[in-house]
């Protein structure tokens, strides 16, 4: 977790640097290192990710089975299966080969990825830009894998629409079984989890029906995507780093790319608002010339009146922006709340900034509190019941059974959410005496990965854009470190992998507990 990691290619730059001013404004890295020999191993990285890419979307789409979780043997309709259905027609219809293919996909993938983190920074950014935005449209032509949210996504949506059931009090079980989405979607028996702002949007496009709502939000979320990262990149510049290596460490990650926009969910939308709101802080210290320190930033702007009324007035549309994306954040999915501390904490000693910060947030809180009071009454998501689920590969399910309890118990649920809430004080605490929150948002993000009971492999994108705009290496190789964990976890080979050492957490009397609990959220 703390080696150097040579490897890793956002080395740190003074601002003023010639090295900085040439991938500034040149807006590309390939100028700063000539190695024929580098520019041709980043090029086969970009290949062999866009290949593979292509080679798992076309397997998912090819016919029903295990790698599109919606469909099966008499379902598979063509608008599901996507432009690119059926253009395999001589591959193996054996579901263990299937598994071992996709998996092998992912695990090349991922080692291209590591070694272009490396290699890829040497080529003309033209190139890496364009592999982004092919990924971005291969898996935009994607049936949906691995997992049912998107169509969880639509059936809360037309629940309240078409069926006059609000979403945070009704579980689906209750609508007519004959609404299109309800076969599609899955969580039957739970209250829907997803923010109100992100609920609201399901409902817009309800009148579309449910195969072009499916396309509609698969558009929206990979848009979000490619904005996430134009976001990371000007972030980048403004901080004198490398904003094409920073964009393949968010942009090209394999499990972002596979479980996030093939299985279409929408952490895309709160990672986005997310790093707004740190373009947004850090467009305004740029702007102000203040060399990076918020307490420059704070002294650097006229304060016509003293006291708590300088704080406030002029207002400052950035930062009261900024405060705005953080909390659209968490209205969209709560896991954005865990930074909102964060980032306060690291302009404690720019009271000023603070006080903006503050004002945008208040003000985006509380209409998001209108809103919702408007939509759904006095109801809110249902997070407790989230909260009860374990997957067998959690990190806390894993440290129960080390411990001898069969998997995560309510002690230790209860010790980790303690840990939870100390870690994000101790990233408080670096975020205020660094005077900035992106290293330490990270490691928030870090640690909510780690302590929670229900984790799936697109999570690790919570963490990406602030390991890729930090200067801590640490944070990077634990990311990428959390990537490969994730990978074992959830290969579709991995299945095969447990049983030949005989691992099977989800046997012990514990382990059933669990696995009955989510099935009768299933039913």
């Amino acid at each position: 977790m703390s080696s150097d990691a040579s490897t890793l290619p956002l080395r740190d730059a003074p601002v003023g640097s010639q090295r900085a001013k040439r991938a500034l404004l040149g807006g590309r890295v390939g100028d700063l290192v000539n190695s024929g020999e580098g520019v041709w191993i980043g090029a086969a990285c970009l290949l062999a990710i866009v290949l593979c890419s292509a080679f798992v979307v076309l397997m998912a789409a090819n016919r029903p089975g295990i790698l599109s979780a919606t469909s099966h043997a008499n379902y598979f309709p063509r608008w599901m299966a996507g432009p690119v259905g059926g253009l395999l027609p001589g591959l193996t219809r054996n579901n263990t080969t299937l598994k071992y293919l996709f998996s092998g996909a992912i695990v090349v993938m991922y080692v291209s990825y590591l070694l272009g983190l490396a290699y890829v920074p040497r080529l003309r950014a033209r190139w890496v830009i364009a592999t982004v935005v092919a990924v971005h449209a291969i898996f935009l032509l994607a049936p949906p894998l691995a997992l049912t949210d998107i169509f969880n996504y639509v059936n809360y949506g037309r629940m309240e629409v078409v069926h006059n059931l609000n979403p945070y009090t009704s579980i689906p079980i209750l609508e007519p079984h004959n609404d299109p989405s309800y076969d599609l979607s899955n969580w039957h028996q739970l209250l829907s989890p997803y923010g109100p702002l992100f609920t609201l949007l399901t409902f817009v496009v309800v009148p579309l029906g449910v195969a072009a709502s499916f396309w509609v939000l698969k558009g929206l979320l990979a848009v979000f995507s490619l904005g996430t990262l134009f976001l990371v990149w000007k972030c980048a510049r403004l901080l004198g780093r490398d904003p094409i290596a920073a964009i393949v460490l968010v942009g090209l990650n394999p499990i972002v790319l596979v479980w996030g926009l093939g299985g279409d969910h929408n952490d895309f939308l709160m990672v986005f608002f997310i790093v707004l709101g740190f373009y947004l802080l850090l467009r305004t210290r740029d702007r102000l010339g203040a060399g990076g320190s918020d307490e420059a930033v704070d002294a650097a702007r006229e304060q016509p009146r003293a006291g708590v009324r300088g704080w406030l007035l002029p207002l400052c549309a950035p930062e009261i922006g900024a405060g705005a994306a953080f909390i659209t954040a968490a209205a969209i999915k709560a896991s954005g709340g865990v930074l909102i501390p964060v980032v306060l904490a690291s302009l404690v000693r720019a009271p000023r900034r603070l006080a903006q910060v503050a004002i945008g947030m208040g003000c985006a809180a509380a209409a998001t509190a209108v809103v919702s009071l408007a939509a759904f009454g006095l109801h809110i998501p249902d997070l407790s019941t989230q909260s009860r689920l374990v997957t067998n590969v959690s990190v806390p399910n894993l440290i129960g059974l080390a411990l001898g309890q069969g998997g995560e118990t309510e002690t230790l649920h209860l010790l980790l959410s303690a840990a939870l809430l100390i870690c994000v004080a101790l990233c408080c605490v670096q975020a205020w005496r660094r005077h900035g929150p992106i290293t330490a948002s990270g490691w928030a993000g870090v640690a909510l990965l780690v302590t929670l009971s229900w984790v799936l492999p697109w999570y690790v994108l919570w963490v990406l854009p602030m390991a890729a705009l930090s200067s801590s290496r640490r944070l990077r190789v634990t990311a990428l470190v959390l990537g490969v964990y994730l990978i074992i976890a959830w290969a579709p080979a991995s299945g095969q992998l447990w049983d030949a050492i005989g691992f099977h957490p989800e046997k012990t009397s514990l382990g059933r507990l669990h696995q009955r609990y989510v099935k009768e959220l299933l039913n």
